[in-house]
């Protein structure tokens, strides 16, 4: 459980940081072994976050915004930068400045605040107004049965799309189809070959749509549809390929309905011919020649392993077998290296364009995901991985993406991130759904967006590499400016921080005790503004040599663990023969030896600071979760675990690392249990939280009552009420998350039970039976128990 009692521990900042408090100098934060990082979540809404209706004030040196923390001379009319000392002139609108009269932006509570920015896609002349893009890109090689499912899926989103949402379809198996949906009166399709990789010049040229006709074009992201408003446009592909969901509902409907699953002939003992690499291409050509930089999605729906041209995972022999965890780390799988290349390809593509590759694969066997997961994840795009598409996990998922109201994910495009600090800061990277802006430039078609942000993205290409970049990389990193095609309200990204190397610094700013840090995020939301949010935070400087007590009380557990789970997860990927085990030991090994207070060579003398009390048991927790032991599970089914993992807040990311267990029983209300074999009891009932499944666990006794049907007894009512209190729990869990977690119910010793004891920790084994409570449980399985990990912990902590 966290040790952490605020109900939103992020605040109205939305910041949280492995240390409250950063020791002075590189060697000092060295020592403290756990990194210095940040978890943001840019655009998390909250109710006390102002909107301001004018542009921010910037300083003229380092482009920081003026905040709370800037220091003002009223009667100069001056403000003082805390990032560099830069004395700046008010502008003349600030003229009525005062101690008594001051703007939003300097009020001590508002360290975080949006500006309205404009309208991304105003367009002057036309009366269509595309706030965004969705091209649905259908796999048609699955049985009779899936794909009724995913039709009917793709049926309920259209109609949840708002009606200036501009629409496309590409439908796919042995060759690519694109839907011209503007040909209402019949249907009309374009079919590229799945064998070989399509550039976006051939995607237009074979369309007939290019980009000559969008010269001296107004509103050229819209303005093809003009051309039935009287407006003679040549750029034809917006009518033809892209139209508003309100006019194109009914002709995609009823191409649903004509649809069929892919017809050429599969021969026995062979996969179907999938080409979902050309097919991924060519949705990103049509959106590429259609809309740059308007906010666009390719929402594609796979239903098995790509086995036709660039991206291709596995052969169509059946008897190949498709990659495994053992086949990547011998070297052993020969398509998996071409095919991340081509995904690398097309994410670079993509993050030009401004435009989101979603994933939803559905399938038994594996269908791509670890080769696809570079697309996804620097796109920002969305991921959820299910058995099929008539699954609740994909058919909920899937529709939150397209509901509005409270239960909208709140997806925004066109996102920027700018981070300033304070001297000595220096960035390393950001592990995340986001891409580095080193070598990303603007789009060059005319569009409003980028002449209204010329200035600001030319201040943010004017950063990359700045004096704040650090010389080491963690994930994306060589820049202060990241790009995000696609971000919603519960994107989080974690920033890893290095201090220089100098023991003592000259800069004016060297004996202030307050470090600073800004995160600037620009983004389109889904109406359609383009906002700019600034958040200031700062932090306390300490000498963690002479007051070590202050740098523990600022060290956040649940936000250091998983700083190191995301920091593991990303060595696991990207280091060949790393052991991730070994160096979470070790380095808990070092941090307990830091900050404990023992006696040399005494185990017995050893106690851990109550505020590194849990980390411990977080990583105990790591060390046995699913991003480390990848032996149970698919090269698919890692990737997706680890992008929920990347991309999620600290709560979210922490209860996947050690999920929280419930008991409920006739005795006492329900309350918080240990996560161990222990809490399992005949007469109780637990629920299980791991973030990707939500567990409703029954007792022996409990399973043979209801079977019995006690509950539908009215002497019973209690035991009626028992039985739905943890439904209503799991009900609330599963209503708020995406993606929607597997709902298991089971009974204890039945043999879906495995999802509870895989996650608890075995302190009752074969080993010592005869020690378990009477209704209890034991785990078949040779790790060690909890206990046995502190004992081994304390012994190696204290030694000389």
């Amino acid at each position: 459980m966290s040790e952490i009692p605020n109900t939103d521990p992020e605040g109205i900042d939305s910041v949280r940081m492995t240390w409250k408090n950063w020791p002075r100098t590189k060697v000092e934060a060295s020592k403290c072994v756990i990194p210095l990082a940040a978890s943001i979540s840019p655009i998390r809404p909250h109710s006390e976050i102002p909107t301001l209706p004018y542009p921010p004030l910037r300083c003229k040196t380092c482009t920081s915004i003026m905040n709370c923390f800037s220091r003002v001379d009223f009667t100069a009319k001056i403000w003082i930068c805390p990032f560099c000392y830069q004395r700046n002139h008010f502008p003349p609108h600030y003229s009525m400045i005062s101690e008594t009269n001051l703007p939003a932006e300097l009020y001590s509570q508002y360290t975080t605040i949006e500006y309205t920015l404009g309208d991304k896609n105003h367009n002057p002349v036309g009366e269509i107004d595309a706030k965004s893009a969705f091209v649905f890109v259908l796999d048609t090689c699955m049985i009779e049965e899936e794909f009724e499912y995913v039709k009917s899926e793709v049926k309920r989103a259209i109609g949840l799309l708002p009606e200036n949402a501009m629409v496309g379809f590409v439908s796919f198996g042995t060759q690519v189809q694109v839907h011209e949906l503007g040909f209402s009166d019949m249907s009309k399709v374009y079919v590229f070959r799945g064998t070989k990789e399509i550039s976006k010049d051939q995607v237009m040229e074979q369309l007939g749509i290019g980009v000559a006709g969008r010269r001296n074009v107004p509103g050229a992201g819209v303005g093809g549809y003009q051309q039935q408003k009287g407006m003679h446009v040549q750029n034809s592909g917006v009518t033809r390929f892209l139209l508003p969901a309100s006019d194109c509902e009914f002709t995609l409907n009823s191409l649903l309905d004509e649809l069929q699953t892919d017809q050429w002939p599969v021969a026995p003992g062979t996969r179907a011919s999938r080409c979902t690499g050309v097919a991924l291409s060519v949705a990103a050509g049509l959106l590429g020649a259609c809309l740059p930089g308007t906010g666009a999605r390719i929402v594609a729906l796979v239903g098995g392993p790509c086995t036709e041209g660039p991206g291709t995972i596995i052969s169509k022999e059946l008897s190949d077998p498709v990659r495994s965890h053992k086949d990547l780390d011998k070297d052993a799988a020969p398509y998996f290296k071409k095919a991340v290349k081509f995904y690398d390809s097309l994410a670079k593509q993509l993050v030009s364009q401004g435009h989101v590759l979603d994933l939803f694969a559905s399938a038994l066997d594996q269908v791509g995901v670890a080769e696809m997961k570079v697309a996804v994840e620097r796109t920002g795009g969305l991921v959820v991985l299910s058995e099929s598409f008539g699954h609740s996990v994909f058919k909920d998922s899937f529709k939150r993406v397209f509901e509005n109201g409270e239960h909208s994910l709140g997806l925004c495009f066109n996102g920027t991130l700018e981070i300033n600090c304070s001297k000595d800061i220096k960035i390393q990277g950001i592990i995340g759904p986001c891409t580095s802006m080193e070598k990303v430039e603007p789009s060059t078609a005319i569009d409003f967006f980028f002449v209204c942000f010329i200035l600001f993205l030319d201040l943010i290409q004017a950063k990359n590499k700045g004096p704040s970049v650090a010389d080491t990389v963690i994930g994306e990193g060589n820049t202060m400016a990241w790009k995000m095609c696609g971000l919603d309200k519960s994107t989080c990204l974690t920033v890893f921080f290095d201090l220089s190397s100098s023991e003592k610094s000259n800069n004016p700013g060297a004996m202030n005790p307050q470090l600073y840090l800004q995160f600037l995020t620009s983004y389109q939301n889904p109406e359609g503004l383009m906002l700019l949010r600034v958040t200031t935070v700062t932090r306390r400087w300490v000498d963690s040599a002479a007051n070590s007590e202050e740098l523990v009380q600022g060290f956040d557990q649940e936000t250091a663990a998983v700083v190191m789970a995301r920091l593991t997860s990303l060595k696991m990927e990207a280091e060949e023969g790393f052991d991730a085990t070994r160096w979470l030991d070790r380095n808990l090994i070092r941090v307990c030896s830091r900050f404990g207070e023992y006696r040399k060579d005494d185990p017995t003398s050893f106690t851990l600071n109550s505020f590194f009390s849990f980390f411990p048991q977080f990583l105990f927790n790591l060390r046995r979760s699913q991003f480390v032991q990848v032996f149970n599970n698919s090269p698919d089914e890692t990737a997706y675990f680890r992008m929920l993992l990347n991309r999620e807040n600290i709560t979210n990311a922490a209860v996947m690392i050690q999920p929280s267990l419930i008991s409920y029983s006739f005795n006492s209300l329900p309350q918080p249990a240990l996560l161990d074999v222990a809490s399992i009891g005949a007469d109780r009932i637990l629920l299980l939280d791991s973030y990707f499944s939500v567990v409703i666990f029954h007792g022996m006794t409990i399973a043979q009552w209801r079977n019995l049907g006690y509950q539908n007894q009215p002497e019973h009512q209690a035991f009626a009420q028992l039985l739905q209190a943890p439904k209503e729990d799991a009900q609330m869990i599963i209503h708020d998350r995406f993606p929607v977690p597997r709902l298991v119910v089971c009974d204890q010793h039945g043999s879906q039970a495995r999802f509870l004891l895989a996650k608890l920790n075995p302190s009752a084994t074969y080993n010592n039976a005869n020690e378990m409570a009477a209704g209890s449980d034991i785990i078949f399985t040779d790790d060690v128990s909890l206990q046995v990990f502190f004992e081994h912990l304390q012994r190696l902590a204290v030694q000389s």
